[in-house]
Order: C-alpha cells, then sequence, then structure tokens
C-alpha cells in the first residue's frame, strides 16, 4: 500500500510540478467568485446554463495553462514568431467572414464562436519578447520603431472590426513590452501628444456613431438617460445600492428586474457590487491585486530578458483589463466593451487569459541558465 501511495504522490508532483499554486487559488477563488455571480445574473431560467457552459469554459482554460506551464521557455521563444503570424490570420479572416453586433468580432467555427483578437492578448508580448530580447536595450529608435510596426498590425486590424476597446488593450500590452525594455517615459509622453493631436481627426473620420455616442454619454450620462445614458446610470445606482455588504446572492433587485444592461458579459461587476457590496468588491479586488503581483514577482526574479517580457507584460496587460471594466461600469472611463477578467461570461476571454498565466508559470518553473538571453 505505501508504494502504491508513494508512486502516487510522486506522479501528481511531476503532474503539478510547473504549476504557481498561490496563483492557482487566487484564480480558482477569483472563479468562483465568477460563476456565481453568472448563476445569480442569469437568474433561474438562465443561471444553470450559464454556470455549465463558463464552468466547462473555465475548464478548458485551466487545462490550456496546465499544458503551456509545462512548456520551456527556449521552446516559447522559439516559437514566438510563428504563434504571432498564426495569430494574425484569424484577424484578417473575421474581416472577411465575421459576425457580430457592431462590426465583424467573431469567427462561427460552427461548435463555438471565436474572437481573435483575444489570441493577441498572448501572442504580441510573446512576439515583442522574442524581437527586444534580441536588440541592445533600453532600445534603440529603430528597434522602437520596429516594435511599433508590429503593434501597430494586429491594432489595426482589431480597429478595422471595430473593437476600440480591444485594440487598445492589444497596444498597451505592447507598450508595456517596450517600457519593460528600458523605454524612456518621454517618448510615451510624446506618443500620447500625438495621439491626441490626430484625435479630431479620429472622431471625424474613424469613429462610428454608436462609438460617439459611447464618449458622449461619458461625459454627460444624464443628458439621455432612457436612451444611451441608461446603461451606465443603472450600473451606478446598482453599484452604490450594495453598500458594506450587499443585498446577498441572488438578491439583487438591479440585475434580477433587467435595469442592469449586459450583466453577464460587460457589466457583470455592477451585479457582483450589488449583491456582495464593499466586502466582496474589495475582496475581488484584493484577488486582482495578488494575480498582478504575483506575476510581477515571477518576471522580477526571471533569469532571461525574454521572460521578464513576457511575464511583466502578461501581469501589466491583466492590471488594464481590471482598471478599464472597472472604471467602465463606475462611471469613470467610457464604454468599451471589454470583459471583467475571469467574471464576465465568454469563452475566449476566460481561456486566452488563463492561458497567458499559464504562460507566466513556465517563466517561473523553467528557468534558462544564468546569463543566458
Amino acid at each position: 500500500m505505501k508504494p502504491v501511495l508513494r508512486w502516487l504522490l510522486d506522479l501528481a508532483w511531476r503532474a503539478t510540478r510547473t504549476l504557481d499554486w498561490p496563483l492557482c487559488l487566487a484564480l480558482a477563488a477569483l472563479m468562483g467568485f465568477g460563476l456565481a455571480v453568472l448563476h445569480s445574473a442569469g437568474g433561474a431560467e438562465g443561471g444553470p446554463a450559464l454556470l455549465k457552459a463558463q464552468g466547462a469554459r473555465f475548464a478548458i482554460g485551466v487545462a490550456a495553462m496546465w499544458v503551456l506551464s509545462r512548456v520551456s521557455v527556449i521552446r516559447l521563444r522559439a516559437w514566438s514568431p510563428m504563434v504571432y503570424v498564426l495569430a494574425l490570420l484569424p484577424l484578417v479572416a473575421v474581416l472577411l467572414v465575421g459576425t457580430g453586433k457592431h462590426g465583424r468580432h467573431w469567427l462561427d467555427l460552427g461548435v463555438f464562436y471565436l474572437q481573435p483578437s483575444e489570441l493577441l492578448k498572448i501572442a504580441l508580448p510573446m512576439m515583442l519578447g522574442w524581437y527586444l530580447n534580441q536588440r541592445p536595450l533600453p532600445p534603440r529608435i529603430g528597434t522602437v520603431l520596429a516594435a511599433g510596426l508590429l503593434i501597430a498590425a494586429p491594432t489595426g486590424l482589431i480597429l478595422l472590426q471595430p473593437d476600440f476597446g480591444t485594440a487598445m488593450l492589444i497596444a498597451a500590452s505592447g507598450v508595456f513590452a517596450l517600457l519593460l525594455a528600458g523605454l524612456p517615459w518621454w517618448w510615451v509622453g510624446v506618443a500620447v501628444g500625438g495621439v491626441g493631436a490626430i484625435a479630431p481627426v479620429a472622431w471625424l473620420w474613424l469613429l462610428r456613431p454608436y462609438q460617439k455616442a459611447r464618449v458622449m454619454t461619458f461625459l454627460d450620462p444624464e443628458s439621455d438617460p432612457l436612451g444611451d445614458g441608461w446603461n451606465i446610470i443603472q450600473s451606478k445606482i446598482a453599484i452604490g445600492s450594495g453598500g458594506l455588504t450587499g443585498k446577498g446572492w441572488g438578491e439583487g433587485s438591479q440585475s434580477h428586474l433587467n435595469f442592469i444592461p449586459e450583466q453577464t458579459t460587460d457589466f457583470v461587476f455592477a451585479v457582483l457590487s450589488e449583491e456582495f457590496g464593499w466586502i466582496g468588491v474589495a475582496t475581488v479586488m484584493a484577488l486582482y491585486l495578488f494575480v498582478i503581483g504575483r506575476c510581477l514577482w515571477i518576471a522580477m526574479h526571471a533569469r532571461d530578458g525574454y521572460s521578464r517580457l513576457l511575464a511583466g507584460s502578461l501581469g501589466l496587460a491583466f492590471f488594464v483589463y481590471v482598471l478599464v471594466n472597472g472604471g467602465m461600469v463606475s462611471g469613470l472611463l467610457p464604454v468599451v466593451g471589454v470583459p471583467m477578467p475571469l467574471l464576465s461570461y465568454g469563452g475566449t476571454s476566460a481561456v486566452s487569459l488563463l492561458a497567458g498565466v499559464g504562460l507566466v508559470m513556465a517563466v517561473r518553473s523553467h528557468r534558462p541558465v544564468h546569463g543566458q538571453r
């Protein structure tokens, strides 16, 4: 009996040795919150179906995280250009045969819908880590311009869908890689100034009418309380009505009476706030901060440049996703259709996020020889 038990324990250790258990526990807690809130937001009829579907997606994402955590950093670095190119192909395909409410965002694969832009949340940091790791750091102007083209290619394709929010998040993950590589902050200031200079052109020629409406609603939601301003007004009411301890799981009036729009996707955080209150929000935020901090800690202790850039940019990108969705549902930022990680309903987003964490775990468990670039 003891030899069998010892063999099973050894097998379990070998199978899970690449996982970072602090990260795993924090992610499990976030997924638990996500499933609980989705079940409540879906109601008595839709809740169980949402729970089952999202649970299956989480299982796929955890499997992807486990597989990627076992891949050596050397192989990840070698595969980066191929992964980047393969991730760009669906972005081109979605412009031709994609579907969506306000453009072409999804590919119908029969069994499930794929959002190709989510793939770049992994592929772009991998590619930039591979490219910048081979150049002298801090990056020179030629390196920055080339990296800018690598960022601009997927960003431009996503803008054509159009999906302004995701495009900006993808671009941000690329900028983080450059900053971690030593890009001076004043360059960022110049870039922000350039974006500000072309903002009037974008307003006149690039933004769609519904995108302009989102900006105007952000500036003054009460100007159209029953129209474009309805979403953010109801979301803020739900957040404020939660108080300290919330109304209780399944007792949120704003969500169950269908006042909150997109309550299982973009505005699921408002449901969490109403039903779990400040304590629930603080707990979830603490878990998010722990995940982000753990990713940055792993990046800081990585032994090669590629690993540091990859883990660091993935961790900082996670931070931006939380910041943008939280600001969006609370009225501090315009509504741009960005989901809350592991809380919002969605398969591609959850799988890509967990797969990205798997890459961070690979950085921690497969450290190249000290001094190797």
